[in-house]
């Protein structure tokens, strides 16, 4: 075992049940063996997402156990994998230090600072996939135990990525959440039917309906194709179908066909001049869970639909933007990267129902947008509702009504990204009527992928994106468990960052660091967080 002196015991933070977290400061340090890696924790942001994993707890989708990719054998020599019910420490955007490595471990060495890449997407679950943080032990504790046979893909890339010394911790561990950002606009979308994959078509007389014609992926065609009429719909077993092809406006028939949609899946519904009528009840959760698709046509040519399928989720010149929750941490990153993105004639609306919170994104974004020549505005929709509508909806509540109302309030080729992780078995109305009238296009990503942190990082690295302007808060250890509060009860408008080496120093936000840290207050950038900041916190709060 290669190796560097760490201690026997550590502080962690474990959540041991649905709302149940406590600070352990006992929690063992694990000796590294065979596969496994050992790393100091540098520091680690909060998100929502713990929050979720806080309320849910095994019922995540994330926290169950892995179907594919690793056999039980393999998982029961990893000590961090901690699927269902047991305890696990949460916490996925990370910057750490290897310090030790068994002696089976190949690609990674002792010494090496690396950025973490937490999703894992080649170990599936029954609903998600696998994720450092959830089903694997995460970073709110001091030292991490990893596992090479985990943390390599099957293209042979790192999920620890090797960063330079000249970043603080903070702006690396901030990647991550950028990232999760950037995944869900440059995610290749599916725009043909599955090649080798299984399609249902459900019509009045299925055998008269010909796929000759219809866009296939360049695999080739369907390997199974199921013909059925509406009322044999419900013979076709649940998430059993990558395609699905609908001729029809029957309520009933969809809300049938929505629960025999795979993961990843397509429905594509055909109303040939028909009217639904009413509002559907379909999975808006396995949107962002599950990235199922629904796409559709007024007319009879189900070839149609497939072009309202963007190749991703970017905004398009012209597009006019609202990123609903705007005020939040992951809203105020939408907003910061849509005025930054260099795209022609855009607009942008941010709204919340916080005062404080607007204030601080306008503050943050106002420099960006000015400089790119971009219309923005911020919007408190308590105080003045809207009645525009928009091509181009940005998500950061998982609250399945904002779904229906971004179709209400669509116009025609709307975007619609899901970017909050509404609970995967979520079922809500939405007017597929108005969604197939305006060509409307919704969707969802979860995580991110090592391509979307590299994009990021090599942002940071050369200066063209600062992520701590996104920090809003610091702690150690001992308010840790406040920072996850104030998440839930939104208190702070950006990110929080723990640094667990430090024990005894509390939440706190960066306006009243003068108060109880003046040194570090002095480091700060016109109230910005700071490599230097965080050099000198991390020297005062260890004496």
């Amino acid at each position: 075992m290669a190796t560097t002196t760490f201690p026997a015991t550590q502080h962690a933070i474990q959540l041991v049940g649905p709302g149940q977290l406590k600070l352990n400061p006992g929690k063992e340090v694990p000796r590294p063996a065979g596969h496994q890696i050992l790393a100091k924790v540098e520091c680690v942001g909060l998100c929502f997402s713990d929050l979720k994993l806080l309320k849910q707890f095994d019922q995540h989708p994330r926290k169950s156990g892995v179907i594919k990719g690793l056999d039980d054998a393999a998982l029961k020599e990893m000590p961090n994998y901690v699927p269902g019910s047991k305890p696990t420490v949460p916490g996925h955007e990370v910057t750490c230090r290897i310090v030790a490595i068994g002696d089976q471990v190949k690609h990674h060495k002792v010494g090496e600072r690396c950025l973490v890449q937490t999703d894992y997407r080649d170990l599936p679950t029954a609903g998600s996939a696998s994720a450092f943080g959830y089903n694997f032990e995460g970073a709110l504790q001091e030292y991490v135990l990893m596992d090479e046979r985990v943390v390599i893909d099957k293209s042979g890339e790192r999920f620890l990525i090797p960063v330079n010394e000249e970043l603080s911790a903070s702006a690396v561990a901030l990647v991550e959440p950028w990232a999760c950002v950037e995944d869900s606009y440059v995610n290749i979308e599916r725009q043909a039917i599955k090649a080798g994959g299984r399609l249902l078509i459900v019509a009045d007389d299925p055998t008269k309906v010909e796929i000759e014609g219809l866009p296939c992926e360049p695999g080739g065609k369907p390997g199974e194709v199921i013909r059925k009429t509406p009322a044999e719909a419900a013979s076709v077993p649940n998430e059993s179908c990558d395609d699905i092809l609908y001729f029809g406006a029957d309520k009933a028939t969809l809300e049938i066909l929505n629960d025999k949609l795979a993961g990843r899946g397509i429905i594509n519904v055909v109303l040939g001049g028909r009217k639904i009528g009413a509002p559907v009840n379909i999975g808006v959760g396995r949107v962002h869970y599950g990235m199922t698709r629904w796409v559709g046509t007024t007319g009879s040519d189900a070839a149609e639909s497939y072009q309202n399928i963007p190749l991703t989720g970017e905004i398009r010149e012209n597009d006019s933007v609202i990123v609903v929750g705007a005020g939040g941490p992951m809203g105020q990153m939408h907003v910061i990267r849509a005025v930054c993105s260099g795209i022609k004639n855009i607009a942008v609306v941010g709204t919340d129902m916080d005062d404080a919170r607007l204030a601080s994104i306008q503050k943050k974004a106002e420099p960006f947008a000015s400089a790119n020549k971009v219309a923005m505005k911020m919007v408190n929709t308590a105080k003045t509702p809207l009645a525009d509508k928009f091509s181009y909806f940005a998500l950061m509540a998982p609250v399945p009504a904002l779904v229906a109302s971004s179709i209400r309030d669509s116009k025609p080729g709307c975007l619609i990204n899901l970017f909050a992780g509404i609970p995967a078995p979520t079922k809500h109305e939405l007017d597929l009527d108005t969604y197939i009238a305006n060509r409307c296009f919704m969707f969802g990503t979860s995580g991110s992928t090592i391509r979307d942190m590299k994009i990021v990082l090599q942002k940071v690295t050369t200066g063209q994106l600062n992520t701590n302007c996104s920090v809003d808060a610091i702690s150690g250890m001992a308010g840790a468990t406040d920072g996850i509060a104030a998440v839930e009860n939104r208190t702070l408008a950006g990110k929080i960052i723990v640094y667990p080496m430090l024990h005894e120093v509390g939440l706190v936000p960066l306006v009243d660091l003068h108060k109880s840290l003046p040194t570090v207050a002095a480091k700060l950038d016109n109230g910005q967080w700071t490599r230097a900041a965080e050099q000198e916190l991390l020297r005062v709060a260890a004496k």
